[in-house]
């Protein structure tokens, strides 16, 4: 099943079990049942602490258990765990097998003194790199809390269950039956979820904490470089992070960042937080932002207002938002978002195998997912608002050679159509000919672009007419100490190197602001 090189690598990881725990797997005569029997058999013949069983009794089958002897089993997979999932199976083998959790001693504990009973089921694909973290996240609670199970379900794998359960986008997670949440989790923002304390207990916290010297807002590769640049200074700094990597989590593949030849966006932005962490930054993750409030004297302190209540205070401050997917604003599309309504074809393509689907789109984005999703749904129907397709001619040529894909352009979307509570087709006006069209479909991928993250900025300082902070050449915004940069700005060009280097110079901006502004006593004093 394994190939030899994978074989060596889990072999070298399967060295760290300290603990014999056994697999049962639940299997009928299907060929993903022999399939996960094969890999199965691969892991066990690379560990003497790990035991198969082939009698299990589960209703989903082929499905697996991972269980030490002795207990219950609490770990499930309804799924043939390679691709992206590779790695969330290699973490629960460890971690049943008594290899040590690499999370904070405080957030072990209060999983451990969760109460209640918690039976999580994650839907997932084999190619969505979102999901992962949510396995992973929820594998690790059920290992630490005898009170938590969990089950990951391939929805390409059990496609009459997913349609049953109406689910049109990954990962989708289910709690003792009832709706959870979709779309990447991390395991402290789970817990935060199922403790209601959490929130309050953060803000005491954090109002707690001294002012910064420089304090990022925004956790991707503007906020990540910034923070790098302005630690090095010497200076006190932090950053606050609605989620660290920031849209690099939702870019499955990055070639154009200089000397990186290659790589996946949840690398890049790993990477992105171990650089930080290095060195003396203090990363508050998990963390939103909902009000900007100025100095109120020259070099004063300025303050940024949490959505968890709490207050954090520094002497400059970096905007760093991002931007994220732009929506469309029609009819249907907010109530059809997830049973239908998409945004990212490589996490809920899989979803729609085999079935029409529609992408809103025809720049770069649009085309490479009208592309993408052409090898796995039946038929793709690509809309253009404009005269012509704006993406690159190499990926236009490849989308015109495919057989199953029409594009209409001058296409203005006007409404996504339901039945029964998902998306069942698209209303779109032909700007040529004034006539209205319908499209029968099952999906609808938008991919029109970015919006900036700056909402909660309004009034407070300078934005353009898109939402963007106006930035002169040192990333200085129109409020004194607050700087800002990367994609949230009126940079002109939205690519990944442009917001680190960006990042870099409103670190520095802001260091020269520190050395030539005399801090006031009490901005000093706190």
């Amino acid at each position: 099943m394994l190939d030899d090189t994978l074989k060596s690598q889990l072999q070298a990881y399967l060295e760290r079990v300290r603990m014999p725990f056994e697999i049962v797997a639940s299997l009928d005569d299907s060929a993903a049942a022999q399939e996960m029997h094969g890999l199965l058999k691969d892991i066990i013949g690379l560990c003497d602490k790990i035991t198969l069983r082939t009698d299990g009794t589960d209703a989903r089958k082929p499905s697996f258990t991972l269980a030490r002897i002795g207990e219950a089993p609490r770990i499930r997979f309804a799924a043939i765990p390679l691709g992206h999932e590779f790695t969330s199976l290699v973490l629960a083998l460890l971690q049943v097998g008594g290899h040590p959790p690499k999370i904070e001693a405080e957030l072990i504990e209060q999983i451990k003194n969760l109460e209640g009973e918690f039976r999580f089921e994650t839907y997932v694909s084999l190619s969505c790199h979102n999901c992962p973290d949510v396995v992973q996240a929820l594998n690790l609670m059920a290992v630490l809390n005898p009170r938590i199970q969990h089950v990951t379900i391939d929805g390409g794998l059990f496609q009459q269950e997913v349609e049953a359960r109406q689910i049109l986008a990954v990962p989708m997670v289910f709690l003792n039956g009832e709706h959870f949440g979709q779309g990447r989790m991390e395991v402290d923002e789970i817990v935060a979820k199922l403790d209601t304390g959490t929130a309050a207990r953060d803000a005491a916290k954090l109002n707690a904490k001294e002012a910064y010297d420089v304090l990022i807002v925004g956790g991707g590769p503007a906020g990540a470089a910034a923070a790098v640049y302005a630690a090095r200074k010497g200076i006190r700094t932090g950053m606050l992070a609605e989620r660290m990597g920031g849209q690099t989590m939702d870019t499955m593949s990055i070639e154009n960042f200089i000397s990186v030849l290659e790589t996946d966006g949840p690398k890049f932005a790993a990477a992105l937080e171990q650089h930080a962490k290095q060195y003396d930054v203090e990363i508050l993750n998990l963390q939103r932002a909902e009000k900007l409030i100025p100095a109120e004297q020259p070099g004063g302190l300025i303050g940024v207002q949490l959505a968890n209540g709490a207050t954090l205070k520094s002497r400059t401050v970096i905007l760093s938002t991002g931007a994220r997917w732009r929506e469309i604003n029609v009819p249907g599309e907010q109530e059809y978002r997830n049973k239908g309504v998409a945004y990212c074809p490589h996490c809920d393509g899989p979803l729609f195998k085999g079935k029409r689907v529609a992408v809103i789109g025809g720049g770069n984005s649009g085309v490479e997912a009208a592309i993408d999703l052409a090898g796995l749904v039946g038929h793709v129907t690509l809309l253009e608002f404009g005269e012509q397709l704006r993406a690159d001619a190499v990926l236009v040529n490849k989308l015109n050679s495919l057989s199953n894909v029409t594009v209409h352009t001058q296409a203005q979307t006007t409404e996504i159509n339901g039945t029964d509570g998902k998306v069942s087709g698209l209303t779109y006006t032909d700007r040529a000919s004034g006539e209205s069209k319908h499209v029968e479909l099952a999906g609808v991928f938008v991919q029109i672009g970015l919006v900036p993250n700056s909402e909660w900025l309004k009034g407070t300082l300078e934005l353009s007419r898109h939402g963007e902070i106006v930035v002169d050449a040192r990333g200085q915004t129109s409020v004194a100490g607050v700087f800002a940069a990367g994609d949230v700005t009126t940079v002109p060009f939205k690519q990944i190197i442009i917001a680190t280097g960006d990042g870099a110079k409103a670190a520095l901006g802001a260091f020269d602001h520190l050395i030539r502004t005399p801090a006031p006593k009490e901005a000093v004093a706190a």
